[in-house]
């Protein structure tokens, strides 16, 4: 153990902890230090690094320090102080310090970084030996410089000491926030490796199955080659054997007959009339013209060769001795740069590390996530796939981005197997998405989804519904102490009262605090009247949008006469536009501009220009129809060419705000 050793040991023994627990700290915060002559005997120096306070480190070595003496029971018996530490006066230069082992210029400024943030001075860095190298990231050197400063019982721990707690535990909750993510950061990389072994395991045991597949494929094609060849020569030695057994068996036949011809020919030779050796004669002629023997072919009709039923099957040995894995191809690269996100719509661009014409498609997948960086495993949606993608770009329309982030990743493909995954990439979706409040909505309106509908008898049904609660349970006996018709229970209210009286609105879940934001409106053809627009929090029970200074919209209404106008306190502006069947709804919160489009066309119908003063949410009002509720949309590039070209045109467009007070 160093002399660097020895001090971090004595310093743990003065602050009463055990001999084992001190060399374990050591060990710890000193990872493989060599030893070397080069570096100093302990000081202050060593443990610490004042730059420009501290003064040259001695070049020689120090003698060695006392022995401890400590009891198994109480501990340290005594920790001789450590040597006071060289400073330069104000504003002298500052030797420069040796190098550490393994360089320390860029952790030290990494260290510097840390702890000014978290409020600590020079005391509080220390050096990269203690730190453990260079390549120390600034998570480990903050938990190791917090860690090293009340090591030593000078100037710097009795600063750490008085320190404000709040700066202290602001410092303290920095580290626990980096560290948290490091932890998240490393169990998420633990469930990847894991899911990344199973899915090894399930994949090799799945090729092999494939394999034995394909070369029992193999084995049966060479096995029915087999038997039909097998078969063709069966066939033809039994043609050959055929013809031949014929053959011979009318040679036979042939023979019999002139051997019986040859033996009455010979005996005819004996006779001594005339007339019957006459006789005889011409019966031998015309029976050696009839004769078999004297027709037949003396050349077999087949040979016994059978060379042209020999196979050879050495080009195809050879193949198969060469037969290999499928050329995988390589994974593509996805270039971030090229990748866009605009419109709802996400273009995904990627290239190959190298040409490959072998390639026949890609393969593009994508899931929807919250969270940045890496991909997660536990808690994420499944990949959706679209696949036969002959260019290497590819764009996804008509998407809700109702999730922060989205994960891509692309894999090549060849007429025979798929290649790796390119590395993922993670692209921010961010839009506002919300729901329809239907806790405080007007009892005479139906909220499903992103619906609201009139509902003429939403308010008995509700009377009733609550009506069957109180009598539910309750004797035949009427209950003197019962609760009236008119009144709800707590549990069907939300966090403020449901809008009543002619008031038939509903507002959004979600309260709009910044930014910019975007969503759509679509009303039913044939309904009568409806409003479409912004409030506030506060806006009343009985208050209506656009009758109040809290409230913005544009009203649509089709009852005996048709009007379009915009609302706000109580003043209205008609519109000299045709309703569209959309509306596009532009909030910019700290710009203080409320726009309504035409969603189709995205042309302006008009804009509100004020100031928020607190938080605003999406209202809506419908009477005797219904709408539908589009959310998770971005601002579309239109109406963002629109805003940049309004606000250049400053005071052309007049709005109630200015000229209705």
């Amino acid at each position: 153990m160093g002399p660097s050793h020895c001090y971090l040991s004595r310093a743990s023994l003065a602050a009463g902890w055990r001999p084992f627990f001190c060399f374990n700290v050591a060990a710890e915060l000193r990872p493989a230090i060599p030893s070397s002559p080069a570096l100093p005997a302990r000081t202050p120096g060593l443990t610490r690094s004042c730059l420009s306070q501290t003064a040259p480190l001695p070049t020689s070595p120090s003698p060695p320090p006392p022995p401890l003496q400590f009891s198994p029971r109480r501990g340290p018996l005594s920790a001789p102080p450590p040597p006071p530490v060289r400073r330069q006066r104000a504003g002298a230069e500052a030797a420069p310090s040796p190098a550490p082992h393994g360089g320390g210029g860029d952790l030290h400024a990494q260290q510097r970084g840390v702890c000014a943030q978290a409020g600590w001075g020079p005391e509080f860095w220390v050096t990269a030996a203690e730190a453990g190298g260079a390549s120390v990231s600034r998570e480990t050197a903050a938990a190791r410089a917090l860690l090293a400063a009340p090591l030593s019982g000078g100037r710097g721990a009795r600063r750490a000491r008085g320190l404000p707690m709040d700066s202290q535990k602001e410092a303290l909750q920095r580290i626990i926030t980096t560290l948290a993510s490091k932890n998240d950061e490393i169990q998420n990389f633990i469930d990847t490796l894991n899911h990344t072994l199973k899915g090894v395991q399930a994949n090799s045991s799945s090729i092999l199955l494939e394999l034995d597949e394909e070369f029992d494929g193999l084995y049966s094609i060479l096995d029915e080659m087999k038997e039909s060849m097998t078969n063709s020569i069966k066939q033809e030695q039994a043609r050959k054997s055929q013809e031949l057994q014929s053959q011979l068996s009318q040679c036979n036949n042939a023979l019999e007959n002139s051997e019986e011809l040859l033996e009455f020919a010979s005996r005819s030779l004996d006779i001594k009339e005339p007339e019957e050796f006459s006789k005889a004669a011409r019966q031998i002629k015309d029976r050696v013209t009839m004769a078999s023997a004297f027709r037949l072919s003396l050349k077999p009709k087949v040979s016994d060769n059978m060379t042209h039923l020999m196979v050879d099957f050495s080009q195809e040995r050879q193949m198969l001795q060469t037969l290999k894995f499928l050329p995988v191809p390589k994974a593509p690269e996805i270039d971030p740069e090229e990748c866009l996100v605009a419109d709802n719509c996400v273009t995904v661009a990627w290239r190959m590390p190298e040409e490959d014409n072998k390639i026949d498609h890609f393969i593009l997948e994508y899931r929807k996530t919250n969270f940045d960086g890496l991909p997660r495993v536990k808690d994420e949606r499944c990949w959706e796939l679209i696949d036969y993608i002959k260019g290497t770009e590819y764009t996804l329309s008509g998407l809700k981005f109702d999730s922060k982030y989205m994960n891509f990743r692309v894999r090549a493909c060849n007429k025979a197997v798929a290649g790796e995954y390119s590395d993922p990439i993670t692209l921010e979706t961010k839009a506002l998405n919300f729901n329809l409040d239907s806790s405080s909505s007007h009892l005479n309106l139906k909220v499903e989804d992103n619906c609201v509908e009139w509902d003429p008898t939403g308010g008995k049904s509700q009377e009733n519904k609550m009506k069957g609660k109180e009598n539910k349970g309750r004797s035949g006996t009427p209950s003197p102490k019962r609760t009236s018709v008119g009144s709800r229970p707590s549990s069907i209210r939300g966090s403020r009262d449901r809008f009543t009286g002619e008031s038939y609105t509903v507002l959004g879940d979600t309260a709009i605090e910044s930014g910019q934001h975007y969503w759509e409106v679509r009303a039913q053809k044939d309904c009568k009247s409806y409003s479409v627009g912004l409030a506030y929090k506060t806006l009343g029970k009985f208050d209506q949008l656009g009758k109040t200074n809290t409230s913005w919209c544009i009203h649509v209404n089709n009852w005996l006469q048709s009007t379009f106008a915009a609302k706000h306190n109580n003043k209205a502006k008609a519109l000299d536009v045709i309703v569209p069947e959309g509306i596009g709804v532009f909030c910019d919160f700290d710009g203080g501009q409320l726009s309504f489009y035409n969603a189709a066309s995205k042309q302006l119908l008009y804009s509100f220009k004020t100031k928020f003063t607190q938080p605003v949410l999406p209202g809506f009002m419908v009477w005797c129809g219904r709408l539908s509720l589009s959310t998770g949309l971005q601002v579309p590039s239109a109406v963002k060419t629109l805003q940049k070209h309004e606000n250049g045109m400053s005071g052309s467009t007049s709005s109630l705000n200015n000229v209705m007070p």
